[in-house]
Formats: C-alpha cells, structure tokens, sequence
C-alpha cells in the first residue's frame, strides 16, 4: 500500500483512516454559540481528547494506519512555496471578516505562527479579538471599530470550526477519487479549505481525481455517502445533502474520465431533521450482508436508482418500489441481507441511542465494527448477531451527534 485512495466498499479491511483529533476550537464553544456552530452542548476538551485518542489507539491496534487532517494540510502547505500565502486569503475570505483593519491584524497574527502546523491549528480554532492588536485608527472602518469594542470583552472575531472532528463531512473518497464536498451550514463551509488544499498540494494526493467541486451550488455532505461496492454509491436526500447535488455527483460518477468504476447511484430521501441528518446516522454497514438500521425508517424511505442514460453524458432515473433489504442486497449482489435495528424493538431505547449514533458504525474489517460505548441496547444485539464489537469511550464525544463512522474518513481499505 503506497499513498493514493483505495475505498471500493464500507467493509474491506481498513488500512488507512484519516481523523482529527479534538482541541482548543471546543473550548472557543460557548451558550450563545452552540446553535450557530451546530453544538447541543459543550464537551468537555480533556475528556473528549482521551475518547479520541482511545479511538485512535484502538485503530491501530487493529492494523490501520491513522492519520491526521491537520498534518496532511500542514504537509501541503510546506510542499508549495504559494500555498500557505494562497491557504490564508481564502480562509479569511470565507471568514466573514469585513473591516480592513481587522483582516489586516488577523493576516499579521497568521503570519506570526511559526510552522504550517500551528497555522492550521488557529484556524480550526476561531481567533478571538484579544489576540489582536486592534489599536484605534482614525481611518478605521465601522466594522474595525464594532471588531474594537470586542476585543474589550475578550469576544470572538473569527468562528471556530469544532465540527472538523467529523472528517467523514467534508470530503468524500470513492474509489481513487475524491468528492470535494460543500457543506451546508455557513459554520462548516470553511472545512472544505483543508480538503481542496490538501488534495492540490499535497505530494502523496495531487492528483487525485476529482468527483465533486466544493464551489458547486448544491450541498452535499459525506455522511450520505456510502460506497457500498465498486460499482455501487449510496447517497442520502437528507437536510444537508440536496437532491440538485446528488445529481451532478451522480452524473460525474456514471461518465467520469478516468473512469470511477461507478455504474449506479442509489439516492435514498430521509426525513430532513436533525436526528436523521444523514444518511450514516440512519444505517451502516456491519458485515457482507449486515447492516445496522434505525427502526424509524425502515417502510418511510423513497429510494431512486441513477444509472447511465442512452447518450453519453445522460442519466437515467428510476423509483425502486422494493424493501430497504431487497435494495440492498441487489445492489451487493447478494440473494438477502440483514437489518439489524437500533435499539431492538424497544421504542425508547432505539430514539435514544439512535440521538447517540447507535447506527453509526465503522467497519474495521468484515464482522468487526467500532461503536460507541453508551449505546449498551444495540451493542448487545449486534454482539448476539455475531459481530465482533470494539467499543469506543464516547460521553464527551456524542456531544457533537456524530458515531466513529462520522469521526473517520477511510483513505484505503483491501478490495473484498
């Protein structure tokens, strides 16, 4: 295994992951903040840390190679001479800095960071206004003087990102390409920055092909996306990820050049509220045929299948009428699959644990899934189904409603 994408399937055995490991942008978090920056509460950072690195130790154990968001864009940013000076200008674009003054004392704190590193650190974590020398000028602007009169209250000038923690959102790899997605909430827009610089600079991922353009109109976001075989791509209609996208995905998949291997797009409409935000909180895949389901939506979902249409370029669309478990086993080839439900028959249990991504699992292999720890009903059923469990530590994690397969994007997994 060398460097490069390699995602045919859910389930194949993880080799290379990519996280991002917590820090100081939750400690940017606070009341006033949390509904805007997509927050139910504040996790507790120290705490949350240790989860992380639990899930991250527990991934090597099993062979993979963990990897880290932060350092592949720092690395990138060091391979260009440009790139740091081009990374900054659009971070501070896409930042709502509006005065002159401000952008200018925001651009000399960037500057003043030693390493590529900690540069990306500080924009994860948001820039508050005592940071900055924002001394008084007779030509400043309005917005300089109302940036002025927070600094006085420690406020924050710039947003931290404290969603980053869920690297499976902001890019997607299918097969050896990559979709560059955009993400719906203005507080996550700027994580797309890392994954189109990573991707253009970086020497072990330039290249890469490209499925899906982050400055697209339509959003998307790769919690709806599930490659459930080489041929295959499953993608949730949900809040975050537009139909209109879906779309020109779908018809980038079926006749991209270089081919991506890509014959069929199964599009599958979710209730647009929180709890079911995407497509990965509502079913993943556990085994060849397994899948861990919540309850709610099993005989709710309107699932259409994009193929390639008559002509070059064309796609073709279709309704499929058949059962969640007969779609899905037609499309891994298989003669019948297994839904396994979210907290069993018990209504409560399956609401509560599906609020704490009890469907929300990542395969390490076929048979053996990571899960969160709290989720003791489904976690029980799934050990009585036969898979193999590795439980992760998650009471300050599930703060921010995302499971292990939210907080990883595979990077290479072997081909079934």
């Amino acid at each position: 295994m060398a460097g490069g994408l390699h995602v045919h399937s859910e389930i194949g055995e993880l080799r290379r992951v990519m996280l991002h490991r917590p820090a100081g942008e939750l400690l940017n978090l606070s009341p006033d903040t949390l509904g805007p920056l997509l927050f139910d509460d504040i996790p507790f950072l120290r705490v949350a840390q240790e989860e992380h690195d639990a899930f991250a130790d527990m991934l090597r154990q099993e062979g993979v190679e963990v990897v880290y968001l932060e350092d592949l864009v720092a690395e990138a940013l060091d391979a260009h001479p440009e790139a740091r000076r081009a990374f900054c200008e659009r971070w501070l674009d896409e930042s709502g800095v509006d005065g002159a003054g401000v952008r200018s004392a925001v651009s000399e704190l960037l500057d003043s960071l030693p390493t590529s590193r900690a540069l990306v650190d500080k924009c994860v974590e948001g820039v508050r206004a005592d940071e900055l020398d924002l001394t008084p000028s007779a030509h400043a602007s309005l917005a300089d003087l109302m940036a002025l009169s927070a600094g006085r209250t420690g406020e924050l000038v710039i947003d931290p990102i404290p969603n980053v923690y869920f690297t499976r959102d902001t890019f997607s790899v299918i097969g050896q390409g990559v979709s560059h997605n955009r993400m719906w909430s203005v507080t996550r827009r700027r994580e797309s920055i890392f994954g189109d610089f990573l991707f253009a600079f970086h020497p072990d991922y330039a290249g890469t092909p490209s499925w899906y353009s982050s400055d697209q109109p339509y959003h998307i976001e790769g919690g709806d996306i599930l490659v459930l075989s080489a041929e295959c791509v499953g993608i949730g209609i949900s809040e975050r990820t537009q139909a209109a996208g879906i779309d020109a995905l779908a018809k980038r998949l079926l006749w991209a050049e270089p081919d991506s291997g890509v014959r069929r797009v199964l599009a599958f409409s979710l209730p647009h509220k929180r709890s079911f935000m995407h497509l990965d909180t509502v079913f993943t895949q556990a085994d060849v045929d397994t899948f861990t389901v919540h309850p709610g939506i099993l005989g709710t979902l309107t699932v259409f299948e994009l193929t390639r249409g008559a002509r070059a370029g064309e796609v073709s669309i279709r309704q499929l009428d058949q059962t969640l478990d007969a779609i899905l086993a037609r499309a891994l080839g298989l003669d019948g699959v297994r839904l396994i439900k979210c907290g069993g028959d018990d209504a409560i249990a399956a609401a509560r644990e599906q609020w704490n991504d009890g469907s929300n699992t990542l395969a390490v292999r076929p048979g053996t899934v990571m899960v969160y720890q709290r989720n003791a009903v489904t976690n029980d059923i799934l050990c009585r189904e036969g898979l193999d469990l590795l439980e992760v530590p998650s009471a300050e994690l599930s703060r921010g409603r995302g499971g292990p397969h939210c907080m990883s994007m595979a990077f290479w997994r072997d081909d079934l």
